[in-house]
């Protein structure tokens, strides 16, 4: 049994050193736990996926690469999150669930630490 994600859910990253939170608008008007659900098109930098505080990436172009020592992160997320729940459609998009992970351009993997909600299961 899994959860769904929705709005508020806590992220990590493995490259990143502080959790993140995820940020769902409120377009599809469905909800759990009367929370705006995520779907896997919730990658947006900025957006839906906020800063991990300092990236520990040699990729990312904030690193600095002559001590080694991290910068901050700049999430590219250029792929939605993988694998999403295709028979549940939110949005006519497929649910994100507390499985999914999602990849950075700079290697990271970022995946759900806490979906949001604990009630709706699958």
């Amino acid at each position: 049994m899994g959860n769904y994600v929705c709005n508020g859910a806590m992220l990590i990253c493995t490259m990143g050193i502080a959790p993140s939170s995820l940020a769902v608008l409120p377009v599809n008007r469905v909800n759990t736990e009367n929370k705006p659900m995520s779907t896997i098109m919730d990658n947006k930098p900025y957006v839906n996926v906020k800063p991990f505080g300092l990236c520990s990436s040699p990729l990312c172009p904030t690193f600095i690469k002559i001590s080694g020592t991290p910068g901050p992160c700049v999430p590219t997320l250029p792929v939605p999150w993988v694998p999403g729940k295709p028979n549940v459609l939110v949005g006519n998009k497929p649910a994100l669930t507390k499985q999914s992970s999602l990849m950075c351009l700079y290697g990271g993997t970022i995946k759900v630490a806490y979906p949001g909600e604990m009630t709706v299961q699958y």
